[in-house]
């Protein structure tokens, strides 16, 4: 039987914040990320949609004894899908891969809700510690939804899972919204 893993691709590559030790660097191919609102989250978040021009970089991690119970409550509003067959990963051992996605008839962000700088920070944070900066680069040109406000909520976070950045890993994060053209907006 397959051991159960998942692919993440937004916060669960910054390894700070899950509990899932044995992870490791992977691609998926046939996907691509945005940023979308539902009516479960106050505001946007990221999610995979099919693309077959685009691999994003990403990790995969083993769910012990394939409880997917706790993965799922922190995934509410996603939808887990197979993936095996699209990742690449150096795990050598026969495995089962998923990866979850927020199903394409939930709503697109817009000026009410604002994607959370302090969630953004979190897996920019997780992308330099596993791929350096070429890799976060390549999570920001990987990833659709840019013209969704953002949020400066970094002096008081709403973001549940936070994490304090370095001043470099901030300015990295800065300098990449500002080459968007994207100013976060303070509320």
């Amino acid at each position: 039987m397959a051991d159960p893993f998942f692919f993440g691709y937004g916060s669960l590559v910054n390894r700070t914040t899950h509990v899932y030790e044995d992870a490791h660097r992977a691609k998926a191919s046939g996907w691509r990320r945005t940023w979308r609102h539902t009516a479960l989250h106050p505001a946007p978040f990221l999610t995979a949609i099919p693309c077959d021009k685009t691999e994003i970089d990403g990790l995969i991690a083993h769910v012990p004894g394939g409880d997917w119970a706790a993965l799922d409550a922190r995934e509410t509003g996603y939808d887990r899908l197979p993936a095996t067959h699209q990742v690449t990963h150096p795990v050598e051992r026969n495995i089962h891969v998923a990866i979850y996605s927020v199903p394409e008839k939930l709503e697109i962000p817009d000026l009410r809700h604002p994607i959370l700088l302090s969630y953004l920070d979190v897996v920019i944070q997780g992308y330099l510690r596993e791929f350096g900066e070429a890799g976060a680069l390549r999570f920001f040109e990987t990833t659709d939804g840019w013209d969704a406000p953002i949020k400066d909520d970094r002096n008081t976070p709403e973001y549940p899972r936070h994490r304090v950045l370095s001043a470099q890993e901030t300015d990295f994060v800065d300098a990449q919204l500002r080459a968007l053209g994207v100013a976060p907006i303070e509320k």
